[in-house]
């Protein structure tokens, strides 16, 4: 008799994934309300690079018939994967507006795009000055008049802190676990994992690794005026009055506004607009 699978065995770490990182509606919410603030006007055409599954790209058509996505990926796997179960399932309509490209984003040539981003911090994959730069002219050259360039980016007191934070994702079986494993201060190179724990307490380890430069936002700011583009705007998010004096975190709105001061915090998350 075989021996009946955990489920961390039975587990597809793409779905993982998409269930506790990516809020895909209220990103491309965050999107589209930005560039119609800016150019008092509707965006159609919309790049994700290191799409991975094209999540983003998929909620990007849902907005309607006039709505056009590239992604943008190396993995020629992941890309498959998303075409199968998030580019498909949207229907028809959907999916002949999505176009997924197996290309490096350091060289890619498409359309004008209305608009450009990098989520999830993916473009700290490159480590160098030149490098970055490289990219980011690559994107300016890819936008329209007009276009926006959104990125996100990660940082705070404890980012270069050692340690491992667990978060239970809710009406799910698992838990979602973020390890910071090696922080290099002399050239700020960061090495992080993402692992899942389920409920008859088996885990899925390793299931994502990154190594990185840990960016700061001047540094970026810098490098993007750099490469051409004529203004960077930061977003940050707002958070609520908590009268308990016990409760040292302060919960999110997950609403974000832009801003040229804030205070330091232990961990924040950042948007980053750039205009072409």
């Amino acid at each position: 008799m075989s021996k009946k699978k955990t489920l961390a065995e039975k587990a597809d770490k793409h779905i993982l994934y998409q269930k506790s990182v990516q809020t895909a509606d209220t990103e491309i919410e965050f999107v589209l309300q930005v560039y119609r603030e800016i150019n008092a006007a509707e965006p159609e055409i919309f790049r994700e690079d290191f799409c991975g599954t094209a999540l983003l790209s998929t909620e990007w058509c849902r907005q309607g018939n006039d709505y056009r996505a590239i992604g943008v990926d190396l993995c020629q796997d992941t890309l498959d994967w998303g075409m199968k179960h998030n580019v498909k399932p949207a229907g028809k309509a959907i999916a002949q507006r999505v176009t997924l490209l197996n290309e490096n984003v350091l060289s890619v040539q498409t359309e004008k795009t209305d608009i450009v981003c990098a989520f999830n911090f993916s473009y700290c994959i490159f480590e160098t000055r030149s490098l970055m730069r490289q990219y980011f002219a690559n994107v300016r050259h890819s936008l329209e008049e007009g276009g926006l360039f959104f990125l996100d980016l990660l940082g705070g007191t404890a980012t270069t802190d050692i340690v491992e934070e667990e978060r239970p994702i809710e009406d799910e079986n698992f838990t979602y676990i973020w390890e910071q494993e090696y922080y290099n201060p002399i050239n700020a190179h960061i090495e992080c994992k993402i692992h899942f724990e389920f409920e008859d307490g088996s885990r899925l380890d390793n299931a994502f690794a990154y190594s990185w430069r840990l960016w700061s936002l001047p540094e970026i700011r810098e490098i993007l005026l750099e490469a051409g583009f004529s203004n960077v705007r930061i977003y940050w998010e707002g958070f609520e009055e908590d009268d308990d004096p016990d409760n040292e975190y302060l919960t999110g709105t997950g609403e974000y506004g832009e801003v040229t001061e804030i205070d330091q915090q232990e961990s924040w998350l950042a948007y980053i607009v750039a205009e072409r």
